[in-house]
């Protein structure tokens, strides 16, 4: 893992986006296609059919609109951010853990919504959202947003899934009669830290914890604790979907947090696998499409955004990767996704979840927190044993 640094996070984020949210105006309106689109996006979000012919929404669109989509894959949000400050991207596909960083660093730019006709279709949940929102000023497009569930074993827990996330964070016994140790897995990023705290604010009331991302020195040397005891058990830290899977079919691995995607690409080979959400709760992320600030290719970028929200591409989307779509109404009349697809992948669960957030020095909760750039350079120390 890169030790990545962003100037933003040092200080306050929001004296940032004061800034930032009047640095640019949005584009005013839409010209013709210059012939091409690049995304940064999360493994498995925009499919051209070359893993399953049925999963493609990329073809139609390079049809109907001449613009060319090169895709670059990122294993985390913190490589996320890393590309977007190289540059050379037009739009990337961020969470709640790097959208307001890309906000702060003025690496994305404003959106002009009457230039997306769908917009009106999205979630009304997630059309003002904080991770996307600064100053009434929309820095994006949502796409999808789910669960971190814990995907789990079923030969080694017999069927009945884990009540509680205690199988990867403490030692012990599982249903098989083995040790847990060398068995679980970890997230090999920095916002890991938030499922610690997450489980503290169950288990330790005590510590006061109101959010997982609005840690103060107490609550971050708790949850950095836990951390390091759960080293003791991890077996490998994952960052990659794909390593993952194989790690779980070929390395003995029976237990960690994961994405509902890499839970269907298993069920789908008929691998032991399940998934559930503990009693302590998730956390989870609602992904943003945010444009480049200095994006070479608007039009087409634009067009992307467009085609991003209609109700075919977010249902089939959704069904690819265990999500739940942005719009609601790819809810009903998918073929891939089902009509009973949202309510599986969490469609209801929505205030359940923790989403993931870019944790800032100034949190509402109690005023002064740990930011984010102690959590990046900590992590990487939880991980190499200090």
């Amino acid at each position: 893992m890169k030790r990545l640094l962003h100037s933003c996070t040092a200080l306050t984020l929001s004296l940032a986006f004061a800034t930032a949210a009047v640095a640019q105006e949005p584009l005013k309106e839409l010209g013709p296609g210059e012939g091409q689109v690049s995304i940064v996006a999360w493994a498995g979000y925009i499919e051209r059919g070359e893993t399953d012919k049925n999963y493609d929404w990329v073809s139609d669109f390079e049809k109907k609109t001449s613009c060319k989509v090169t895709v670059k894959t990122a294993a985390t949000s913190d490589e996320m951010v890393a590309l977007m400050n190289e540059g050379g991207f037009d739009l990337v596909t961020a969470s709640g853990d790097a959208s307001l960083r890309l906000v702060a660093g003025k690496r994305i730019q404003p959106i002009n919504t009457d230039l997306i006709p769908s917009w009106k279709t999205i979630d009304e949940r997630l059309q003002n959202a904080p991770w996307h929102t600064v100053g009434g000023v929309h820095y994006g497009t949502p796409y999808l947003w789910g669960p971190n569930v814990l995907m789990y074993n079923t030969e080694v827990f017999k069927d009945a899934a884990p009540k509680s996330w205690n199988v990867v964070f403490e030692e012990m016994t599982l249903p098989d009669g083995k040790s847990n140790k060398g068995r679980v897995q970890a997230y090999d990023g920095p916002i890991h830290i938030a499922d610690a705290a997450q489980y503290l604010m169950a288990h330790k009331p005590e510590l006061g914890i109101k959010s997982p991302y609005e840690l103060n020195e107490d609550q971050y040397k708790a949850a950095l604790e836990l951390l390091r005891v759960q080293r003791t058990l991890v077996g490998r830290y994952w960052h990659d979907a794909m390593i993952q899977i194989d790690d779980f079919k070929n390395e003995g691995v029976v237990a960690s947090g994961s994405w509902p995607f890499q839970v269907n690409l298993m069920q789908a080979e008929k691998q032991p696998i399940a998934s559930t959400f503990p009693e302590e709760g998730v956390t989870g992320w609602s992904d943003t499409t945010m444009l480049h600030a200095d994006s070479q290719n608007p039009n087409c970028a634009y067009m992307w955004m467009e085609h991003s929200l209609s109700s075919k591409v977010q249902g089939d989307a959704a069904a690819w990767f265990g999500a739940v779509p942005s719009v609601p109404a790819a809810c009903k009349g998918n073929a891939l996704l089902t009509d009973e697809g949202c309510s599986t992948n969490g469609f209801d669960n929505f205030e359940k979840i923790s989403f993931w957030r870019t944790p800032v020095s100034k949190c509402e909760s109690q005023g002064e927190c740990v930011p984010y750039h102690r959590w990046v350079s900590d992590y990487i120390g939880v991980i190499g044993g200090r």
